[in-house]
């Protein structure tokens, strides 16, 4: 299984091992020992660098389950929701192509970027995985969102005892696709 995301994925700020998908790979390991999970998440990344990115990522690890969360940095920068569509469908259509199962994560922006902007981007990923028919775990953080303590001192990266409630909120979305 393929985990392809950005900071929130990749482990920011923390050590090695303490980020959810270092968790998800333990998880596996014990209900699910014929499965490996590789994370290629990059921090900073946008849905338009993973575009880039994913291809290889499908070759190396060729995977039978890809988990793609990603659009965050789009939303921090302000990027076009429609751009952010595009390569999100683009990325998962190139999975689904190599024959893996997709799960896809959303993220919700803070309040401050506008009910108009934050509405079009959070239904971007509705629209996505509704077009492309794959399962949408619709708010990657849900489980932490309103409790500050649950972030680093930047306010937008989970610390490391966050990281067991977003597996936890992962997990029954991601279950299913583990066949």
């Amino acid at each position: 299984m393929l985990v392809f995301g950005d900071s929130l994925s990749a482990g920011y700020g923390l050590a090695s091992g303490q980020a959810w998908p270092a968790l998800l790979a333990k998880r596996i390991e014990a209900e699910k020992p014929s499965w490996t999970v590789a994370n290629a998440s990059l921090s900073g990344e946008t849905t338009a660098g993973g575009r880039t990115r994913l291809p290889a990522a499908l070759d190396r690890f060729q995977p039978a389950v890809t988990l793609i969360a990603l659009g965050a940095n789009d939303g921090l920068r302000g990027l076009s929701p429609a751009q952010m569509r595009d390569n999100l469908a683009a990325m998962v259509r190139a999975a689904k192509a190599r024959g893996a199962r997709v799960l896809l994560a959303g993220i919700r922006l803070p309040p401050n970027y506008g009910g108009d902007y934050s509405g079009r981007f959070e239904g971007i990923y509705r629209e996505v995985a509704a077009a492309e028919k794959v399962p949408l775990l619709p708010f990657l953080l849900e489980p932490i969102a309103l409790d500050a303590a649950s972030f680093q001192a930047d306010g937008l990266h989970p610390t490391a005892a966050a990281q067991a409630r977003i597996l936890d909120h992962v997990w029954p979305a991601l279950k299913p696709l583990l066949k």
